[in-house]
């Protein structure tokens, strides 16, 4: 085909061009006055950014106008109508029933249980087991001071219960055997700001999935209660390696909190036993 010798100035670009299906423009004249056009291998130039044009605009002034209709036109329907009757204010009376409510027994009232000596709700010591290498606390209670230096920094975990609104921990401790030692505490919080029982168990949870080589089992009927076993001891020369296990724990207002220490590994049956019958008793 010829090529026109002349090309007509190109129209003016719209706000937003459309790219054609194929090429319907004549091609440039390059520098030596020759039509053809680009070699298979050259790339189309990038499209520019659809700008915004009037489509837009008409759909909006489209939907008010809707808008607008749709007022005007339920209004007039709605002023055709009758009034609805309205219900009158009145209501019946329900008769009270007569006497008083007979108040929860201390079986069915937790609330009850937990309010009194929280030193109750601890597992008893087992027969034939002797006081503990180490004891936490007077006669079975660990006041704020106490219970703040059994952590590493002391002074700053003094701070943080406070703000928990720490009320008060009781704890128990005993010998099995030789080498065994096992440590029960209930830490009991105030909780008019947050649930902190709760918290002081996940802060647990965190600590105990951070030792190597440990497993880990559910506590039925806790929720989210964990027990973990740590299969690699801790060594130090002169003594003997000391397995450990935990479990954690949490209901209303109480954290449950168990150790057991042993020169020998500790199997899961018996960090889960402690625990279940622990828990049991809150």
């Amino acid at each position: 085909m010829d090529v026109p010798e002349e090309v007509g100035e190109a129209e003016e670009a719209p706000d937003a061009p459309v790219v054609p299906v194929a090429p319907v423009a004549p091609a440039a004249e390059d520098a030596t006055g020759s039509a053809e056009g680009p070699g298979p291998s050259e790339e189309p130039a990038a499209a520019r950014p659809r700008r915004r044009g009037r489509t837009a605009l008409l759909l909006a002034a489209a939907v008010v106008l809707g808008l607008v209709g749709g007022t005007c036109g339920g209004y007039l329907v709605q002023a055709d109508r009758e009034p609805t009757k309205l219900p009158p204010l009145s209501q019946p009376v329900v008769k009270q029933a007569e006497g008083e409510a007979e108040p929860l027994s201390a079986a069915e009232d937790r609330r009850l249980r937990t309010d009194g000596d929280l030193r109750k709700l601890l597992l008893p010591r087992p027969k034939g087991t002797r006081d503990a290498e180490f004891e936490l606390g007077t006669d079975g209670w660990l006041d704020l001071a106490e219970f703040a230096q059994i952590y590493e920094e002391p002074d700053e975990i003094f701070g943080d219960l406070i703000t928990d609104e720490f009320r008060r921990a009781a704890t128990t401790s005993w010998r099995a055997g030789s080498t065994q030692n096992v440590v029960v505490r209930l830490v009991q919080f105030r909780q008019e700001q947050s649930l902190a029982a709760a918290q002081d168990a996940e802060s647990a949870y965190y600590w105990a999935e951070e030792e190597p080589n440990t497993r880990s089992w559910p506590i039925p009927g806790t929720g989210d209660g964990m027990a973990y076993v740590h299969d690699t001891p801790e060594r130090k020369a002169g003594y003997l390696p000391l397995y450990s296990a935990q479990a954690h724990a949490w209901r209303g207002d109480i954290a449950m909190d168990i150790w057991v220490y042993d020169t020998r590994p500790i199997s899961k049956e018996k960090i889960m036993d402690l625990a279940k019958r622990q828990v049991g008793r809150l």
